[in-house]
């Protein structure tokens, strides 16, 4: 396969969405992360992508937010169907486009119906689950209960002051441009813009989580090494875009 190197990491998107094909707004989101070797995941990503790394490590996340105001189209999204807690696990992919981008291994949401439009829309690995987010003054606590197969995770974090300036480490997590997806038996790339991240710093006070594992990575040793939490942006995507085969 030919491959280009990776593109900058940027706080803003290097592809501006033109046509917005849908519009979502991420709320209370609590980045967490863990390293792991790239090997190690490799097999798990769409064909055609490999892991990005920072200084040869790539991270796996784990993600809880408050979805608000899903929408096809330049929007407004939904105010009812479209809002819904989810948590989603994740890892980097980079294509040989030097495309930077989100693989979901599991995203977990409380409505049905944007998992099944997720699930035959999108292909993306979507699951029905009970969730709950509650927040009582800086200490916002998360929890999900996935019905089939089985999984539950609990997690309890204290926001802290704002991020003035993200580290190099915090902006390759968190400055995402699109996700990739195996697409009836191709791999696609969706882009997405948002305005910069409001970020704070965020102490992890608990963590039970069996997600991770359930989607198929290896345990995480220890704890996080980077804990974010946001308030949230409002993002709008473009058009899905095949990757071209490999030669």
């Amino acid at each position: 396969m030919e491959t280009v190197a990776a593109e900058p990491v940027t706080p803003s998107t290097p592809r501006p969405v033109r046509v917005p094909t849908m519009v979502q707004g991420w709320h209370r989101l609590t980045f967490l992360h863990w390293p792991v070797e790239p090997e190690k995941v490799a097999g798990l990503l769409p064909a055609g992508t490999r892991p990005d790394t920072l200084d040869g490590v790539t991270y796996v996340g784990l993600v809880p937010f408050l979805m608000r105001g899903t929408g096809f189209g330049p929007g407004p999204g939904l105010p009812y169907l479209g809002t819904f807690c989810e948590t989603n696990v994740r890892l980097y992919s980079v294509d040989g486009q030097g495309r930077r981008a989100v693989v979901f291994r599991s995203l977990d949401a409380t409505r049905l119906l944007p998992v099944l439009v997720g699930r035959l829309g999108f292909r993306l690995p979507y699951v029905w689950s009970a969730m709950r987010l509650r927040r009582e003054g800086d200490v916002i606590t998360y929890t999900c209960r996935r019905r089939r197969p089985a999984a539950e995770s609990r997690a309890v974090v204290r926001i802290g002051a704002p991020v003035g300036e993200p580290s190099p480490l915090e902006h390759f997590l968190t400055a995402r441009w699109g996700l990739h997806v195996t697409w009836h038996g191709r791999t696609a790339h969706l882009p997405n813009e948002h305005l910069p991240w409001p970020l704070h710093r965020a102490e992890l006070l608990d963590l039970d989580d069996e997600l991770v594992e359930a989607a198929g990575l290896p345990a995480m040793a220890g704890p996080p090494v980077s804990v974010l939490w946001s308030p949230g942006v409002k993002v709008r995507f473009g058009t899905l875009e095949l990757l071209r085969p490999a030669r």
